[in-house]
């Protein structure tokens, strides 16, 4: 019995799909499986059968080395099937061998279709995993989210998404559609990348698939985005908007300035209760961060909308709450196009959407602090409430409007009315 790997276009000009074949002497029948893996017949060294060029750190070699690690898995797998059939004295049928091979190895192939069911595992098992940190109720909630994002991402290229069809083609058209269909931000999109990766990753480890080209996705780099950020009068003229008769969009309003009034993140504002308000504070420990202790003295606003809703505010998933909060706005009038400008490697790519589009329910956050150090409150007390540890990020958030900027500048740069009488 010899084995061995055949091209099957070994004089074609691009990529020959790769073969397993063996000849069982004594039974006389040949063996002939499709390993699924293509070559360039330059790059194959037909005479010791296997990818050559394997020495180096180039993406070539990593692919070629990628093929020849596939290719050994069929080969060793050959080698324990023929002793398996000795050592049980099994006559060897080449449709039973056939058969054995395909529960080894097109497994990766029957779960091309079933992406998402390999997801649904890894999702599994991150949410039975308490051994790592990194699991929280957020990360999930992001990885589900992430799912979510690319069965939209299929739905909208009507192509079912296959492991072993993720190449940078693929990854291509996903960035494009984050980009023009979903309009994420470049953070929001170095985020779900990550995401992905991580999930691939965990199918490679699993044998789920054998694809690495993912490895080689590069996500954008962070960026200072030009997120929005309300000043007080407008946190007071969206409060102050009558929705009475549409209590749903009431209810998110008031969620809304409850986290322009706190600092809070919607996961943790969320589940606010009476048991948690005392001495005039919100304590409560970060959902994002278990170790951290969030303490945020009440206020007017926040204190008039518990006392609202009796210290028992409004559920809502993150997702229906920023569908939501973009109607509060369109309804009291923010409808003015905003300029939003992100760079995807070296591509400059602009947006112009309705300001409303742009509310989500992080703006709340965002403008608490850029409010709060517009009114020169310490940077260290404001990130005493939010809990923000790094000044870096901290800083992120701080994003004041043309108007603020145009009265910093006139604040400062001020001459005396007797200098200004000369000119006119």
């Amino acid at each position: 019995m010899k084995k061995t790997f055949n091209l099957k276009k070994p004089n074609a000009e691009g990529l020959s799909l790769i073969y397993l074949k063996a000849y069982f002497k004594n039974e006389g029948r040949k063996f002939v499986y499709s390993t699924g893996e293509h070559i360039k017949p330059e790059d194959w060294d037909f005479e010791n059968r296997q990818p050559k060029n394997l020495n180096g750190r180039t993406e070539h070699a990593n692919k070629q080395r990628g093929v020849k690690r596939q290719l050994d898995r069929y080969s060793n797998f050959f080698s324990d099937l023929v002793q398996s059939y000795k050592l049980s004295n099994r006559e060897i049928i080449i449709s039973d061998f056939k058969n054995d091979f395909d529960i080894e190895f097109k497994r990766t192939q029957s779960l091309g279709s079933k992406f998402f069911e390999v997801y649904e595992l890894f999702l599994l098992e991150k949410k039975n995993d308490f051994t790592e940190e990194a699991n929280s109720d957020t990360t999930i909630k992001r990885y589900e989210y992430n799912k979510k994002l690319l069965l939209d991402f299929q739905s909208n290229r009507n192509k079912i998404i296959h492991f072993n069809q993720i190449n940078k083609g693929f990854y291509n058209s996903f960035i494009e559609y984050c980009i023009i269909k979903k309009k994420h931000s470049a953070n929001t999109l170095r985020r779900n990348v990550g995401l992905m990766k991580t999930f691939l990753y965990w199918a490679l480890e699993n044998n789920y698939t054998y694809k690495v080209d993912f490895q080689k996705f590069k996500a954008p780099k962070p960026q200072q985005t030009d997120e929005v950020a309300l000043n007080l009068d407008q946190v007071q003229e969206v409060f102050n908007f009558d929705l009475s008769k549409n209590p749903r969009l009431e209810k998110v309003r008031d969620l809304f300035v409850f986290g322009c009034a706190t600092g809070m993140r919607i996961s943790n504002y969320s589940k606010v209760s009476k048991k948690d308000i005392y001495d005039g504070c919100i304590k409560v420990r970060d959902e994002k961060n278990k170790d951290k202790s969030l303490e945020i003295p009440l206020n007017d606003f926040s204190n008039f909308i518990l006392k609202k809703y009796e210290y028992n505010l409004p559920k809502l998933s993150n997702q229906k709450f920023n569908d939501y909060i973009k109607e509060v706005f369109e309804l009291v009038g923010y409808t003015q196009d905003v300029k939003k400008t992100i760079m995807i490697g070296k591509e400059l790519i602009e947006q112009i959407n309705p300001l409303y589009e742009r509310i989500s329910s992080h703006t709340a956050r965002r403008s608490f602090i850029t409010i709060m150090k517009n009114k020169k409150i310490p940077d260290k007390v404001i990130m005493s409430y939010t809990g923000h540890r790094s000044l870096e990020v901290f800083n992120k958030y701080y994003k004041p409007n043309n108007d603020d900027k145009k009265d910093f500048m006139h604040t400062v740069w001020k001459m005396e009315t007797a200098q200004l009488k000369k000119v006119k």
